[in-house]
């Protein structure tokens, strides 16, 4: 209950304008419960009618959401703050970072035939070998590739598509732990996050199930290489997940394959045949360049007609200059034997840490991609000690909703014979505090 501050007005404009300034000034902070309908009613001496506007009002500019029995209660303030990741100290290896070996990245050479000064390009915003190069890019994993279109990076993407196809307030079932980026933008956008499981295969049907029934009207998850835990769907994981979707065909569904060429598994994809609204968003920043905004969507005719007409209105296309870069590297045959090179190495490294921390008892995740996420009880005691032996590890806190304390590892630059050193060293940490370890 907000007791600690006197909601006034006579009318909804006039207490709705009250608890925006309550809001604002910090008196009411985010998660603050507010008065049930009847009883503020009852108190300011208005309609439930008028109550019930407001709150109606001011869960549609994303100021308040209702939680079923919870009730109505401010928004949570968006998490860019406290998950955002700490400096590396000097002296120490960083694997936390989540970035790719540099070696394996081609060197970037923007085109020059590309003619200077001002023109628009929003009669064609997509060059016509990169769109086939894409098309045939999803297809080889069996993605319907009748609709695609850009974006600037996945996130972008992802915003966009949240934007147009939901209103502030609403839910979207996210994985937990997920990716830190993503779980800052939900409530940036004024929707609300709905924890989902996951273990080695990915979002876990049951705690999907369960977000759907609490009302989430979106769904993002990671088919493979999930960051930070790493799982992939199996097939039957896949198909369990289509049964709980089967349930709720307008919930739009998005996958982010943000690692497809280096994810080191198999994509089985929950778009071909499955949700009646799905998209799935890939980027090449992992393995083509960090600095290549660019990201590649597949998805169905109203999503494609949303997300590109709100594109229109805003940055009109994708940079044809960067378009033609991601061309020139997806075409090229050194570069995509570069990026096989890398794929393999990365799955070396990745099973190399598990193997030599499961070969010291220490029970470690890791089915595919860059990272390996390690459970632990005292994610501070296991950073802090890592660090005392030359390491930097990411804590598992801004990955977290609701999922249990762990460590994230990035093995993308960790060679087998690091590997061993590093796990020796991880026992070594758990072994001074025994409570660091959450077994």
């Amino acid at each position: 209950m907000a007791t600690q501050y006197e909601i006034t007005g006579a009318d909804a404009k006039g207490i709705a304008a009250s608890i925006e300034r309550g809001v604002a000034g910090g008196a009411l902070a985010p998660g603050a419960a507010l008065p049930p309908v009847r009883r503020l009613a009852e108190r300011l001496g208005v309609s439930p009618g008028t109550v019930a506007t407001t709150y109606k009002e001011l869960r549609r500019r994303g100021i308040v959401v209702t939680r079923g029995r919870g009730g109505t209660v401010v928004a949570s303030a968006p998490a860019v703050a406290s998950r955002r990741p700490p400096t590396v100290p000097e002296g120490v290896r960083d694997l936390a970072g989540g970035h790719p070996d540099p070696a394996f990245l081609p060197a970037l050479l923007p085109p020059a035939r590309l003619s200077p000064g001002a023109r628009s390009h929003r009669s064609t915003p997509r060059l016509p070998h990169l769109e086939e190069l894409t098309r045939g890019w999803y297809e080889a994993d069996g993605v319907p590739s009748g609709h695609i279109t850009f974006a600037h990076s996945a996130l972008d993407c992802v915003a966009r598509l949240l934007s147009v196809e939901l209103r502030p307030g609403d839910a979207v079932a996210m994985e937990d732990p997920g990716y830190h980026h993503l779980l800052d933008l939900v409530p940036a956008l004024g929707l609300r996050s709905v924890p989902v499981a996951v273990d080695d295969e990915g979002i876990r049907p049951e705690a999907l199930r369960a977000a759907l029934r609490a009302g989430a009207r979106a769904v993002i998850c990671s088919p493979r290489s999930q960051n930070p835990y790493g799982g992939c769907f199996s097939a039957g994981r896949r198909d369990a997940l289509l049964e709980v979707l089967a349930e709720a065909p307008e919930v739009l569904v998005v996958e982010n394959d943000h690692a497809a060429d280096i994810a080191g598994a198999p994509l089985r994809t929950l778009t071909a045949g499955g949700p009646a609204r799905w998209a799935q968003v890939r980027t090449v920043t992992k393995y083509l360049g960090t600095d290549l905004r660019w990201a590649a969507l597949a998805c169905d005719p109203t999503t494609l007609a949303r997300h590109d007409g709100r594109l229109l209105l805003t940055s009109g296309w994708v940079s044809h200059v960067l378009q033609e870069t991601v061309t020139r590297l997806m075409a090229d045959p050194a570069t995509q034997e570069l990026v096989g090179r890398a794929r393999t190495a990365y799955a070396e490294r990745r099973t190399a840490l598990i193997g030599e921390l499961a070969a010291r008892g220490i029970a470690a995740h890791g089915a595919s991609g860059l990272n390996v996420w390690v459970p632990v009880r005292d994610e501070a005691a296991v950073v802090n000690g890592l660090r005392t032996h030359g390491w930097w590890v990411a804590a598992g806190a801004r990955f977290r909703l609701a999922a249990a304390p762990g460590v994230r590892i990035t093995t993308a630059g960790l060679t087998p014979a690091d590997a061993a050193r590093l796990a020796a060293d991880f026992a070594a940490v758990l072994g001074e505090s025994q409570v660091t370890y959450g077994g």
